[in-house]
Order: C-alpha cells, then structure tokens, then sequence
C-alpha cells in the first residue's frame, strides 16, 4: 500500500502571513488538524498543526472554539509558530515508510509532495484507518477462504 492509496488529496493551506485565529477558524471548518503553510510562492515552507495553535496560546486544554476569543490568536502570525522546513513523502512512498518516519521524528502528519507540489497530507489517523481495513480484510480471507 502506497502513501497515495491513503492519503487526503488536496489538502487546506494557509499563508505564513496569517493569524492563528485564521488557522483554527480553518482547522475548525475543515475537521482537519494540520495546515501546511505556504510562503508568498505558494510553495510549502511548514507545517502547524492544533496542539501548535494551543501551545502558542498556552492553552493546552482549551477548546478551539474558545481560541477565536483569545487576543493572541488574532496578533500572532502562523509563521512564527509552524514547523518550517517539514518533512515529507512521495506518494508513491509505502505507506510503512510514511508511519516510520511519523515515528522516529514523533510527528502526526505528513505533507505528500509531487516535485515542489503538494498534493497530499498523510496523517497517523490515516495510517490508522489503513491499517483497521487491511486488518479486517485478512480476518475475512481467513474466515472464508473460498
């Protein structure tokens, strides 16, 4: 299985020059919890995810809805606080190099690059759900070999 059979294609980005109010207003909307950010290029130059967003608001359990509230979700810039330079994959990487790499460098997503074009975002919940239908697929070979 290839990062490209289970990747999300097309993934939400958000500027460097926008506000973390603006990128938890987009996690929010979208159900997604990792943004790769783009510079003025629109080439991809990070990554921030939610718990970077709480962390920057130093709010670790506060729910994200209150977040739009916090005065410093509205002055602090997303560059400042994503991860530049992320890691990435090829889509046509396994999927077991995809789940190797999240875990030796202890990271929950990855930008899927084509060249300098992103396409994708894996995430572990990705790998996951993977993995579960793989796992089910094999108990039912077993379970009716015919």
């Amino acid at each position: 299985m290839n990062v490209a059979d289970i990747m999300i294609v097309d993934p939400v980005t958000i500027c460097q020059d926008r506000t973390l109010r603006d990128a938890v207003e987009i996690m929010e909307r979208t159900g997604c919890h990792h943004l790769p950010v783009t510079g003025s290029d629109g080439h991809v130059i990070g990554i921030i995810s939610d718990r970077d967003c709480r962390i920057a608001l130093n709010s670790p359990a506060t729910p994200p809805a209150d977040w739009r509230s916090n005065k410093a979700a509205q002055n602090i810039l997303v560059r400042s606080v994503m991860t530049p330079a992320p890691i990435i994959v090829e889509p046509d990487a396994s999927a077991d190099e995809a789940a190797r790499l999240m875990l030796s460098h202890h990271i929950s997503s990855l930008p899927v690059m084509r060249s300098e074009t992103l396409i994708g975002i894996i995430t572990t919940s990705d790998i996951l759900s993977a993995f579960i239908r793989l796992s089910k697929n094999v108990l039912e070979e077993v379970e009716d070999p015919s």
